[in-house]
């Protein structure tokens, strides 16, 4: 069954009828094809010790109906060093296209069993791939590298947003053939711990402002997101708030921004990409979902793990715990941006299309 709209938070399948699996993901347009790409959780069961089965990417020409081609960077089965073994946590791939080289690259972050997080670079001649790497174990300045996103500017300079693990955010430059920093880099957002730490960038740019999307941390449990503008890539940033206000919830209506899409054949449309990482919240969270109470209780976790709280987080743990979500069946929700003056914000629609836009 062909489709004709966006359904945010609704069941996504591909052309051949089976649930799409990008998470943590973005969308490449190559000329007049969109390339939808990210982590592909099919496999990812709870109790499985699979995390991820590598990267996935579907095409489309209309945004609505997507093409399954297949994974383009393969889980290496054989070698459990390896950073693309399932049992690795690979996170959030993001590709960018240079230029001057002819290749695409793309980085990915990789947790580490000791709360470390690397990352791994890989290039290709061609979007689909075969992907060849180039980097691994990659500790970018030094840094744990967590969430982050690829920025490539006009004049092709590109740039590395990551989130420090568990404190700040760092904006990095890139070098020629995007596969490592230079060096230079600025700070922003600095933060005490979980949950107030600021993760999962996702960058746009629009009318002379850099912006940029960002979450708590509270792993898979959603939070209220904020959104930040700047006159300049390195800043400095303001804060402009939440870009959810009507959501009671405080969970950015149960979901997790991981890019932003600018429509390139559209006047002034700009696609927050996000997952909904777990459908099942509002069973879990019960009446206090919509009151926001379900969310405080988890910021109220994470504040506590990271202050060592010991007995509360094992009185709680039950509800926070990221082992028992089944990330297979993890949704979407793919909202339109509506700005008034600077402020970027997100309504919530039951169903909307691209048509709808100039």
């Amino acid at each position: 069954m062909k489709n004709n709209s966006i359904r945010p938070g609704q069941t996504w399948l591909d052309t051949e009828g089976k649930r799409i699996q990008a998470h943590g993901g973005s969308i490449i347009t190559v000329g007049d094809t969109f390339y939808w790409y990210g982590e592909n959780k099919e496999k990812t069961k709870p109790g499985s010790g699979i995390w991820h089965w590598g990267v996935r990417c579907y095409t489309s020409k209309d945004l609505y109906n997507w093409e399954d081609k297949g994974i383009i960077i393969p889980p290496n089965e054989l070698d459990e060093s390896s950073p693309l073994h399932p049992a690795q946590y690979v996170d959030r791939p993001h590709i960018i296209f240079n230029q001057k080289t002819g290749k695409y690259v793309c980085w990915l972050k990789v947790m580490q069993k000791d709360g470390t997080q690397k990352s791994t670079v890989l290039t290709a001649d061609h979007i689909l791939g075969p992907y060849t790497m180039v980097q691994s174990d990659l500790r970018p300045l030094n840094m744990s590298a967590g969430d982050f996103d690829l920025v490539v500017s006009p004049d092709g300079k590109a740039y590395y947003y990551f989130e420090r693990v568990h404190s700040e955010f760092i904006c990095a430059d890139l070098n020629e053939d995007y596969t490592d920093v230079t060096g230079y880099y600025s700070t922003h957002f600095p933060n005490i711990q979980p949950p107030f730490v600021r993760e999962a960038p996702a960058y746009f740019f629009r009318k002379g402002l850099h912006y940029l999307f960002t979450s708590g941390t509270t792993g898979y449990h959603p939070n209220p997101s904020e959104v930040a503008c700047a006159k300049a890539v390195h800043g400095p940033w303001t804060v402009l708030g939440n870009p959810h206000p009507k959501d009671t919830s405080c969970t950015s209506y149960n979901s997790q921004i991981t890019s932003v899409f600018k429509h390139p054949f559209k006047k002034d449309l700009y696609i927050a990409l996000a997952d909904r990482w777990m459908p099942n919240l509002l069973d879990l969270a019960g009446e206090d979902h919509a009151n926001g109470k379900g969310y405080q209780k988890t910021a109220d976790i994470y504040k506590a793990i990271f202050e060592q709280d010991t007995d509360y987080v094992m009185q709680e743990i039950h509800y926070s715990c990221d082992l028992d979500i089944d990330t297979s069946v993890s949704d979407y929700v793919w909202l339109p941006i509506r700005f008034d003056g600077e402020m970027a914000y997100l309504d919530w629609k039951e169903e909307w299309k691209v048509e709808e836009f100039e």
